[in-house]
């Protein structure tokens, strides 16, 4: 079976997660009951706090997290897998992991991934952004067996690392996901041309569910969720509001886009001189 629909659900999380577990699971249900057997959610589906220290007292560890529950028990009544796009999950008094979870029709959790690159910068516009202070970096590239094939994770700005996703695609992936809170400013300049980018140089459909708008605390996430397939081309997108967007996957596009051009196989070590 190479054959099935995928969605992305865009969300603007607050920081009220009971409110943002109830609007994502509506729209997951939209989503599935237009067809679509993989569902995505957004980096941060339950929670955009004001800073870090709000987020950690909001966060929960893995074990007493509300949403869990609620979106395992969702993924098995409506017999989808669905990746939640990340959660924040408390692993000390200080520090949470920007965790995925990939849930399989049965409710099981078959894949975690915390996020390995964490986005510290400061902007020119002004926004400042330390990921590092808050967050424990993830440092395993993970892949999991789905009903259609192998899937790849991760999570917004490891969007810039290419080297993670040559390896997913290396190791079989002929999926990857990119679920994200970009901000307006980087979003605008290179959402598209970096999503597409992993696509075609790895011959693989990208699924970007992302974030879009104001946020009440203040930020504003660039949206446009995306599915693209292995050679470059955009099958669906979102604009900035909240919804879902599905499109068609057939997973022998990517084996197709990888037998034209076989640069996976072509990849060679090379030393470095400097004169």
């Amino acid at each position: 079976m190479t054959h099935f629909k995928a969605a992305c659900v865009q969300l603007r999380s607050s920081d009220d997660v009971a409110e943002n577990i109830a609007t994502a699971s509506a729209l997951i249900r939209q989503a599935a009951a237009g067809g679509a057997k993989f569902v995505a959610t957004p980096e941060n589906t339950t929670l955009m706090a004001p800073d870090g220290g709000a987020k950690l007292e909001r966060s929960f560890d893995e074990d007493d997290d509300p949403a869990l529950p609620a979106f395992r028990a969702l993924a098995s009544e409506l017999g989808i897998w669905l990746l939640i796009g990340s959660l924040a999950i408390k692993t000390s008094p200080t520090k949470t992991a920007n965790r995925s979870f990939l849930i399989d029709p049965q409710g099981v959790i078959k894949a975690r991934y915390d996020k390995i690159h964490l986005f510290d910068v400061d902007l020119p516009s002004g926004e400042k952004y330390r990921e590092s202070n808050t967050v424990a970096g993830g440092s395993q590239a993970v892949i999991v067996n789905s009903s259609w094939g192998k899937i790849g994770l991760s999570i917004c700005y490891d969007l810039r690392f290419p080297q993670l996703y040559r390896r997913l695609a290396k190791a079989g992936a002929l999926v990857l996901t990119v679920p994200s809170a970009f901000t307006e400013t980087t979003g605008r300049a290179h959402w598209h041309s970096l999503l597409r980018a992993r696509a075609i140089e790895n011959g693989s459909f990208i699924i970007a569910p992302a974030q879009g708008g104001l946020h009440a605390n203040g930020r504003r996430t660039y949206g446009h969720s995306l599915i693209i397939d292995p050679w470059g081309q955009i099958l669906a997108e979102a604009g900035d509001e909240p919804g879902i967007i599905l499109a068609d996957i057939d997973l022998e596009a990517a084996h197709g886009a990888r037998a034209r051009i076989p640069n996976l196989e072509h990849d060679r070590e090379f030393g470095l001189s400097e004169a």
